[in-house]
C-alpha cells in the first residue's frame, strides 16, 4: 500500500508539470482554435534560458522569471511573425506545418547556441527543497503548489480583469469582438505570450529535478500534455489541469506494476487507452463544452 501511495504522488508531481503544458495547449486553442506542436519545444528553449541565467550566477527562481518574461515576449513575437500570415489564409494545415517545422527549428537552434559538442547533460538546481513533509516529498507539494498558483493567477485574470474579459471575447466570437472595438491581434499575441509563459515554468521545473536534461527534454511531456489535454477537453482550462494530473498518476501506476506482466513501455500505451475510452464516450472530453450551430 506505501508504494502504491508513493506512486501516486509521484504521478501527481508529474501530472503538475502535463497540466501546466496542457494549459499553455489550451490557453492557444481558445484563442486561435490551434494546436501548437512546438510548444514543447518552445517551453525547452525558454528552459535553456534558465539554464543559461544560472550559469551566469542568478538564484534559481530569478532565472525563471527572467526565462518566462523573455518567453511571454517570444511567444507573442512568434504569434506575429509566423503564425498570423498563414493563420489569414484559413488553412488548418498552414499552420499545422509551420508548427511542426518551428519545432524541427527551435530545437536544432537550442543545441546550437547551448549545447557544445561532447558536452554532458546539463544540470538545473531544483527550487525546492529536499526531503518530505507528512510523508510528501517536498518537491511533489511545491510542483503543486506552483500549479495552484497559475490556476489562480489566471482566473484572477480572465475573471477579474479587463484584458481577460477581451481574451475570453476573442476566443468565443473574434468577429464580434472586433466589432466592439477589441484589438483581436493584440488579443491573439497576449494568448501565445501566456502560453509560452507557462511553457517556460513547465520546462524549468522539469529540468530541474532531472538529473541531467539535453534537447530532448519536452518531446515525451509534450505528449502526455497533449493526452492530458485531450482528455479533459481542449476548450477547458479546469481539464487540462485534471486531464494532465490523472494521465501522470495513470503513467506512473503503469510504470510501476506494468513490468510485472512483461509488457515493456505501458505507462504510454494504458494513459492513451484511457484516453481512447473518455473520448469514445465523450468527444469533446470530461470538461469539454458540445457546440450546437442552427443550421
Amino acid at each position: 500500500m506505501e508504494l502504491f501511495i508513493d506512486q501516486v504522488l509521484n504521478g501527481i508531481g508529474r501530472g503538475a508539470v502535463y497540466a501546466s503544458v496542457g494549459l499553455a495547449l489550451v490557453i492557444i486553442y481558445r484563442t486561435t482554435g490551434l494546436l501548437n506542436f512546438a510548444q514543447g519545444e518552445m517551453a525547452l528553449f525558454s528552459t535553456f534560458v534558465t539554464w543559461w541565467l544560472t550559469d551566469q550566477g542568478l538564484g534559481i527562481v530569478p532565472a525563471i522569471i527572467g526565462s518566462v518574461v523573455f518567453s511571454v515576449i517570444a511567444g507573442a513575437v512568434i504569434e506575429r511573425l509566423l503564425i498570423r500570415p498563414v493563420e489569414s489564409a484559413h488553412s488548418p494545415l498552414n499552420v499545422v506545418i509551420v508548427t511542426l517545422g518551428m519545432f524541427l527549428a527551435i530545437n536544432a537552434l537550442a543545441q546550437l547556441i547551448f549545447i557544445k559538442p561532447g558536452q554532458e547533460a546539463l544540470q538545473m538546481p531544483s527550487p525546492f527543497p529536499s526531503g518530505e513533509l507528512v510523508g510528501i516529498p517536498k518537491q511533489t507539494i511545491g510542483l503543486v503548489l506552483v500549479l495552484v498558483l497559475e490556476c489562480a493567477l489566471l482566473w484572477v485574470l480572465l475573471q477579474r480583469t479587463k484584458l481577460g474579459l477581451s481574451l475570453r471575447a476573442v476566443a468565443s466570437n473574434p468577429d464580434s469582438a472586433r466589432l466592439v472595438g477589441i484589438n483581436t491581434g493584440v488579443m491573439l499575441m497576449v494568448g501565445w505570450g501566456l502560453a509560452a509563459g507557462l511553457g517556460a515554468i513547465a520546462g524549468s521545473l522539469v529540468a530541474s529535478q532531472s538529473s541531467g536534461f539535453d534537447t530532448s527534454l519536452m518531446q515525451g511531456i509534450l505528449v502526455y500534455s497533449f493526452a492530458g489535454a485531450a482528455l479533459g477537453g481542449f476548450d477547458s482550462p479546469l481539464g487540462a489541469v485534471v486531464g494532465g494530473l490523472i494521465v501522470g498518476v495513470a503513467e506512473a501506476l503503469t510504470y510501476q506494476y506494468g513490468p510485472e506482466i512483461g509488457l515493456g513501455g505501458i505507462e504510454l500505451v494504458v494513459p492513451l487507452g484511457l484516453i481512447l475510452v473518455v473520448l469514445l464516450v465523450r468527444p469533446n472530453g470530461l470538461f469539454g463544452r458540445t457546440i450546437v450551430e442552427r443550421v
